[in-house]
């Protein structure tokens, strides 16, 4: 079982570039994967999204990427000796003006400005993107770990609410039984002080007891939930995304507790399916949080 919530990140530096990569995902329904990158290397956007949609399934995932390169391949130093004219021009005007020296030295005109500009020029390169790869993919198992581990801290909350709920079911399932042999005895004794006789119609009374058998029996929604029950613990158990899955099986689950409660004619029956769906409820939201 794998969280949607994850943080990773790492560094490499090698042949004298530098790179950065950090990935962190919060819950969403897809996978969204959006990609800072440098303007420098940002035709390796795509690359990055392969990489990291072959780990992971679903998650808005953000991934921040820093590249600096402290070589000189790819780097050209570009002087814009229109504008270092212009510059030139105007400060010896000046001089004129205030009877000034209109000494000008090369150093000082390059200061001005705009006049110097590193310009990169690295375009697609078989070797950066390696070396980007090799950064991007320890990120993203650094990432996967950690929300490995969240899952599991998930799935061990999940199985000690499911066991809660079996428990539960298994109350009812007790407290259900004997409920149309009482019905039965009440139902008579019932009958006997309205009539003021020891006479009853069988007849009658038998129609009663059907009607009554037939709406307040949770037999069939018990055995449902159990098979939700023990479909939701296989799948907690299974590898890849899951959370879809357990999120209808939630929905199954809780129409069969909503339907029990509605036939409930005992208070502890009533009171075990408030307990059921408090702990659906739970589950439901931990189970956002699942890829």
């Amino acid at each position: 079982m794998i969280s949607m919530t994850g943080y990773g990140k790492s560094k490499l530096e090698i042949n004298g570039r530098s790179y950065s990569v950090e990935i962190k995902s919060v819950n969403y329904r897809y996978c969204d994967i959006s990609v800072r990158l440098p303007r420098n290397i940002s035709f390796y956007e795509n690359d990055i999204k392969k990489l990291i949609s072959s780990k992971v399934s679903r998650g808005k995932i953000d991934v921040f990427v820093e590249y600096t390169n402290y070589t000189n391949e790819g780097k050209d130093v570009v002087i814009n000796k229109d504008l270092a004219k212009l510059y030139i021009k105007e400060l010896k005007k000046l001089a004129q003006e205030e009877n000034l020296s209109d000494t000008i030295r090369i150093t000082e005109i390059t200061k001005m400005p705009d006049v110097l500009q590193l310009k990169n020029n690295e375009g697609e390169n078989d070797v950066i993107l390696n070396e980007l790869s090799e950064c991007v993919n320890e990120a993203v198992n650094n990432f996967v770990e950690m929300r490995t581990v969240e899952g599991n801290k998930i799935k061990v909350d999940l199985q000690n609410r499911l066991d809660n709920i079996k428990k539960l079911v298994a109350d009812i399932s007790k407290n259900s039984t004997g409920l149309i042999e009482e019905y039965v005895v009440k139902l008579g004794e019932r009958i006997k002080e309205i009539l003021k006789s020891d006479v009853v119609d069988e007849t009658r009374l038998a129609q009663e007891i059907v009607i009554f058998a037939d709406k307040s029996s949770v037999e069939e929604e018990l055995t449902r939930l159990d098979s939700h029950i023990h479909q939701f613990e296989k799948l907690i158990n299974e590898e890849g995304a899951i959370g879809k899955k357990l999120d209808f099986i939630i929905q199954e689950m809780n129409r069969e507790a909503n339907t029990t409660a509605s036939k409930s004619v005992k208070l502890e029956i009533t009171n075990d399916v408030i307990e059921i769906k408090t702990e659906l409820e739970d589950i439901r939201e931990q189970i956002q949080n699942i890829e």
